[in-house]
């Protein structure tokens, strides 16, 4: 319960909560600070800040609950302390770049500061309890690019609250009643993301909140260049709900504590309870740190801009407020403000020892195997070797380039005349084995599902046929197989332009949606990254989505948030999120520019993370569904144009049998030419 929640709360508990908002304020303001000084200093690359929105993220950190959802961006350091899900120590390892999961939970130094997520995945890849925690997609750096996913995450609850088959999962909802919270800067409202997700949050009536930070500014450029009546509540206007088909909009002032707790409480209620879409635009905030480390504001907001953001600073004006009320005396503010500056300092240590001290042992271990060395190098008269060893005692903090690049030199350094050559190469050799090996998982693991539940590890099953077998149009083993599917698996859901109704434009769909109804089989408008936003949402929250783009030149549309969402997700977090999307789509007849075409090197080279299918007829495109379907791994399966009025064999086995992946299909064997090819519809 919180205080304006509990009108039974004492005085005693209503202080004690109101200080430690406070104290979390100052704690995270401190953590900026400090961060801002380790960059500048040279400790860390670079840093971006929650500095301005303490405040504000105190209070939504009361109302986001267990099973709830965030879809955030970088400035959200606040709210995640608030939250518990942050701790000062994992605030400067992500600022280090501390790839030691256990030190950098959040996102193992794959990414810059600031970027949040919860594991949705055990450490053997099952799924973890999603209602006994508070859960974040993992943040991801483009702007707006958390707009996409909010949608599906909203979407997920409302299919919770009226979907009958999944009222048994309850480790991921409890009747749909998980709000997604969101936050974005408010010249990043400017993007088409935006835009296309509130259109669709408003359409689809869903449990999604989404914060605006509005401190005027897009980096330097002010918001007279960026929106439109230089307000996007004004702007939004136009989206205000009538008869339950449009969304909530609340304005309140970024400083006023008491405001904001009553207006997020109204609104996150009428949300959560409602399934009504929210927009809180939180006016007047401010950034006293700049925008980042890369410059200061200095150099384009004026004195007088300045000096109002000093005295609409929301710590200042929550420590007046707190006065003015007689909550808390000058002397336990100056207190609590103490103990913050301390705890901060103190976190920077610890974590700076967890990042620097496993680098150091690492080195001081290769010295060790240089300094057995019982003699001097003859030839040359120059102790190569000892050089390069001594060159790397003297780095204060070295990293493991620094480490690796001296040992591969000493490897190449080892005199012929040496005593020990064999010994000491055998010892380097195994120094960089291990540390290969261990910085393989520190860097490279995990782009693709790793183990098990991979798309490599599902065994392949042939399809099986009568006979003589039956011969039927190629659309029809696609839709009998999605009909067999749809009833195995009571989470699978398909969405997409023109899927549901009319079956899908080449009735790869016929009859499903009257089958399973509109919300396993469903329309979406004409929006393509929010339908792929739509898959990534339901998928993080244990929904298997299919989501079709309707030919493969659209999905240009949906590319950015292929590549930069769901392609790193996985990599992202080291493992510890999982999103499993199969995308369909339909092109290759390569007879002009538009709605047959072949973008596939643009594609192939953007989503590494994601598998690219590409069957060269219906049969071999449902069996790629089928072994996906038992796999935790996403991909894109493009289905060929000309393929679906081409009569097939008919597999008795549909919803069964399995194309196994990254192992190439040979039709008919020779002695005398090899021809590669793919996709095109051939038979053997």
């Amino acid at each position: 319960m919180t205080m304006f929640s509990d009108n039974k709360m004492s005085f005693e508990d209503f202080k004690k909560e109101v200080l430690n908002d406070y104290y979390i304020c100052n704690l995270s303001r401190q953590l900026s600070i400090l961060g801002r000084k380790e960059v500048l200093g040279g400790k860390a690359k670079f840093g971006i800040f929650g500095d301005g929105k303490e405040l504000v993220q105190v209070v939504i950190a009361k109302y986001y609950r267990n099973g709830d959802w965030r879809s955030g961006y970088y400035r959200d350091q606040t709210w995640m302390l608030a939250s518990g899900l942050l701790t000062p120590e994992q605030f400067f390892a992500q600022l280090y770049g501390d790839t030691d999961i256990k030190n950098n939970p959040h996102n193992a130094g794959r990414v810059f500061n600031n970027h949040f997520s919860t594991p949705n995945v055990n450490p053997d890849g099952t799924w973890r309890n999603q209602m006994l925690q508070k859960n974040s997609a993992a943040d991801l750096s483009p702007t707006a690019g958390q707009m996409p996913r909010w949608v599906g995450l909203g979407y997920a609850s409302k299919l919770y609250r009226h979907l009958p088959e999944l009222k048994d999962f309850t480790n991921f909802s409890n009747n749909g009643n998980e709000v997604v919270f969101g936050s974005i800067g408010d010249a990043s409202t400017s993007e088409g993301h935006f835009w296309e997700a509130i259109n669709a949050a408003a359409v689809l009536q869903i449990p999604a909140a989404i914060f605006v930070y509005d401190d005027g500014y897009g980096i330097s450029v002010p918001k007279k260049y960026q929106t439109a009546k230089q307000s996007i509540s004004e702007v939004l206007k136009g989206f205000e709900d009538e008869h339950g088909q449009g969304i909530l909009i609340y304005k309140i002032k970024n400083w006023d504590y008491a405001e904001l707790n009553r207006k997020i409480k109204e609104g996150i209620d009428r949300c959560r309870n409602k399934h009504i879409p929210v927009v809180f635009h939180i006016e007047e905030v401010t950034q006293p740190l700049g925008h980042s480390t890369s410059g200061s504001h200095e150099r384009y907001k004026s004195p007088e801009r300045l000096q109002w953001e000093k005295d609409y600073d929301p710590i200042y004006r929550f420590k007046l407020w707190i006065e003015d009320n007689r909550i808390a005396t000058v002397k336990e503010l100056e207190e609590i403000e103490q103990k913050a500056i301390q705890e901060a300092k103190a976190a920077k240590q610890r974590a700076w020892e967890n990042f620097t001290e496993p680098i150091r042992k690492e080195r001081d271990a290769l010295i060790a195997i240089v300094e057995k060395r019982s003699c001097q190098c003859k030839r040359e008269h120059v102790d190569k070797v000892g050089i390069i060893a001594n060159d790397l005692k003297q780095i204060l903090y070295p990293i493991r380039k620094d480490i690796f690049s001296s040992a591969k030199k000493i490897l190449r350094h080892v005199c012929l005349d040496c005593t020990i050559r064999k010994q000491l190469q055998e010892e380097l050799h195994q120094w960089l084995e291990r540390n290969y090996q261990d910085a393989h998982k520190r860097y490279s693991s995990n782009l693709y599902v790793e183990g098990q539940r991979s798309a490599l590890q599902v065994k392949a099953v042939s399809p099986l046929y009568d006979n003589p077998p039956q011969e039927i149009p190629g659309r029809e083993i696609l839709r009998d197989n999605w009909d067999k599917l749809l009833a195995k698996y009571k989470n699978l859901v398909i969405l997409g332009e023109d899927v549901g109704y009319i079956g899908g434009v080449n009735q790869t769909y016929e009859g499903l949606q009257k089958k399973y109804g509109e919300l396993r089989v469903t329309d979406t408008g004409i929006r393509e990254t929010t339908i792929l936003g739509q898959g990534i949402g339901l998928a993080l929250r244990g929904i298997k989505p299919v989501v079709e783009i309707q030919y493969f030149d659209y999905l240009l549309y949906a590319l950015q948030t292929l590549s930069d969402d769901l392609a790193t997700l996985l990599y992202r977090t080291n493992g510890q999120q999982k999103a499993p999307v199969i995308i369909t789509t339909r092109g290759h007849r390569l007879e002009g520019i538009w709605h047959s075409g072949s973008p596939m090197s643009m594609v192939i080279n953007s989503i590494r993370g994601v598998y690219v299918a590409v069957p060269r007829n219906m049969t071999q495109a449902a069996g790629m569904y089928n072994t996906l379907l038992e796999s935790d791994d996403s991909a894109l399966v493009i289905e060929p144009l000309n393929g679906y009025r081409l009569r097939e064999q008919k597999p008795i086995n549909l919803g069964e049998y399995k194309v196994p992946f990254g192992v190439p299909e040979i039709l008919t064997e020779g002695s005398d030419i090899t021809l590669v090819t793919y996709v095109k519809e051939s038979n053997p």
